[in-house]
């Protein structure tokens, strides 16, 4: 689960397909025009995949919408919503939560409030807000930043998801859960639901109504999203049309999700409903009549709005770019703990497509993506010419080789651990592309990515493009094909490729320590041996012991937490469990503190005359072992105290 908190997420890139379901999509592209995108070819087409991965991966159920040409073309519900009672998926009727697609109704608003003239994209925020954002870089945030996710907020998990059927409240959420700011506004891409929370504050300030009411009143009602909502926990009348939502299909079905910062992924929407959303956008604001949006305000909307380089995708107004077979895409993804979603928009061609899934699954993720691009080549295969690889190809292969960290990530406390340990590596191969861990074909192998432009590298087998280019300061950064988050690249004292293995072996010499500590005391006690100890040497022997047990139940309690809370104990990322987390935190400081003892000990044995060889030596090793934990606690930010995280 933290996987999808962080994105997403151990933060990785969301292009990674899953291993099970290769199978059940062909890779070889269709020629142009075998295809024609109508209701009966989409049906067949459908059939032969979604049914297939709900068996495969486990899902219980799920839903496809597209439209075409100012209408529906096609919409279905297959699998259940329910499957202890065999309720099936209706796409009018069952309510699924698209997640994070949910921000497009939030931005949605913004722009409406912008043509109104009630908000200015260029204006500092803190001029909307009842509370102040504090300064950072010497620059404000603007609600251009905000929707093109470079407000500069590191990614905040506490109290993003709860089981608590209490209805949050978005002023206390937004005024208590201010995130550190890590980059200067307007430089660096990273996902922020803090943000889209603190704009949805912004829309309730100026228009005088509760968040939930305004989109009600503004967005649902004009485009007859009669049964879609914000609210949590849900009205009466829609709450049995909710999707039970499920980690797998043949587990037991899970809680309604609470969503603390709700203006960023708390909408319940039938896929008829968000069909009727797609044609607003695709027909410039309007639908059937009534506008949601000036037509120049929709074109505005939808435009570019910001980019790391030309060459890769870009953010738009809150929408993002993802660009395929020569079409220009915008759209949104969204995930929940248990519903997986995602929203494309082409809108040269007038068509939109949204899919939701009621299941994790158990592929690496959702199979939407092989789902979208099955559905892209099939229907607007790329027909561009072929770009040959570059002779710098090998070179700079070399040059970009490195691990990465993401932008998206938490940065002032011990949840900076799943960054650092999720580090994508990016590497050379024989043939001169380069593969990047994280980015992996659906069978799992990492994708080969040929050069076909100056540090602009092209999947082999794919359309996805990577771009390799210094940032403002001079670090080089791995541009991916999602514009919300960019991975830069880390040195050694950063690298989690080489920390991982220093603080396994660090952890592993000091419990291979505390296990043969009784251990050797019964084997001298069965011989008669006895140690020759001073006082003192007591005492550090036994203080080595503490410090190495302080340590281990830090490292150990905080393993435990995270595994409680992918198990679906939400409440230990809350106020509620911050007391076991500060507990732990001050047993890490006195472990940290206790290195002192450690590396007192290995002077006096290599300035002391009783020492052995063997006894300089074990000193030695366990001086080693209590840096290089500390070297991967201070990378992490493990003994930072915050009750924000």
């Amino acid at each position: 689960m933290l996987s999808s908190l962080v994105s997403g997420q151990v933060p990785q890139l969301p292009d990674a397909k899953p291993k099970d379901v290769s199978e059940s999509v062909s890779t070889d592209k269709p020629s142009p025009g075998v295809h024609s995108l109508t209701a009966a070819d989409v049906e067949a087409f459908l059939e032969g995949i979604v049914p297939l991965q709900l068996q495969r991966d486990d899902i219980a159920g799920a839903v496809v919408t597209v439209v075409k040409d100012r209408k529906v073309l096609f919409a279905k519900g297959y699998g259940y919503s329910d499957v202890a009672s065999k309720k099936p998926v209706s796409v009018d009727e069952t309510l699924f939560r698209p997640g994070s697609v949910s921000k497009l109704f939030t931005w949605t608003a913004v722009m409406q409030l912008v043509e109104q003239g009630k908000l200015d994209l260029n204006r500092d925020v803190n001029e909307y807000l009842d509370f102040k954002i504090p300064e950072a870089f010497g620059k404000p945030i603007t609600l251009k930043d905000i929707l093109s996710h470079t407000p500069g907020f590191e990614e905040q998990i506490k109290d993003l998801f709860s089981f608590d059927q209490t209805s949050p409240n978005l002023g206390d959420y937004v005024k208590t859960h201010i995130p550190r700011r890590i980059y200067v506004p307007g430089t660096t891409p990273a996902y922020s639901n803090y943000g889209t929370a603190l704009a949805g504050y912004i829309v309730e300030r100026v228009s005088g109504q509760p968040f939930n009411d305004y989109i009600a009143e503004h967005i649902f009602k004009p485009l007859g999203m009669t049964r879609s909502t914000f609210a949590q926990p849900l009205p009466a009348d829609l709450a049995p049309l909710m999707s039970s939502g499920y980690k797998l299909g043949s587990d037991e079905a899970q809680k309604f999700e609470m969503i603390g910062a709700f203006p960023a992924g708390s909408l319940s929407s039938p896929a008829g409903d968000m069909a009727r959303f797609m044609l607003a956008h695709l027909q410039e604001g309007q639908l059937e009549g009534a506008r949601i949006l000036n037509p120049e305000t929709a074109r505005q909307m939808h435009s570019r709005l910001f980019g790391l380089d030309d060459a890769a995708n870009g953010m738009a107004h809150g929408f993002y770019e993802e660009s395929r077979n020569g079409r220009r895409i915008i759209g949104h993804g969204g995930d929940t703990i248990q519903f997986h979603s995602d929203l494309h928009l082409i809108p040269e061609e007038g068509v939109g497509f949204f899919v939701s899934y009621n299941s994790a699954g158990k592929g690496q993720v959702s199979g939407r993506s092989i789902l979208w691009e099955a559905f892209m080549d099939r229907y607007f295969p790329d027909t561009r010419a072929e770009q040959p690889t570059l002779e710098s190809s090998k070179a700079n292969a070399q040059a970009v080789s490195g691990s990465y960290m993401v932008s998206r990530r938490p940065e002032g406390s011990f949840l900076r651990s799943i960054a650092l340990l999720g580090e994508a590596t990016v590497y050379p191969n024989e043939d001169g592309t380069v593969s990047v861990d994280a980015l992996t074909d659906p069978n799992g192998k990492p994708k080969r990515w040929r050069e076909v432009a100056p540090m602009t590298f092209r999947d082999v087998n794919g359309q996805d493009v990577l771009v390799f280019k210094p940032d403002q300061d001079g670090r080089m950064q791995l541009i991916v094909p999602y514009p919300f988050m960019v991975f830069h690249r880390v040195g050694v004292m950063e690298n989690g490729k080489i920390l991982l293995p220093v603080v396994g072996i660090s952890l592993l010499i000091m419990l291979l320590t505390l296990v043969l500590w009784p251990i050797s005391w019964f084997v001298r006690r069965h011989y008669g041996h006895k140690l020759e100890l001073t006082a003192m040497d007591w005492k550090l022997r036994l203080g080595e012991r503490l410090v190495f047990a302080f340590n281990l139940i830090f490292i150990i309690g905080l393993a435990v937490i995270f595994s409680f809370v992918e198990g679906g104990r939400l409440e230990l990322f809350s106020d509620a469990g911050l007391k076991w987390i500060y507990l732990l935190q001050f047993i890490g400081v006195l472990g940290a503190i206790g290195t002192l003892l450690i590396l007192y000990n290995a002077f006096r044995a290599w300035t002391g005359s009783q020492y052995t060889i063997w006894g300089k030596l074990r000193a030695t090793l366990f001086v080693l072992a209590c840096l290089g934990f500390l070297w991967f606690a201070f990378a992490a930010n493990m003994y930072h105290f915050t009750s924000t995280y």
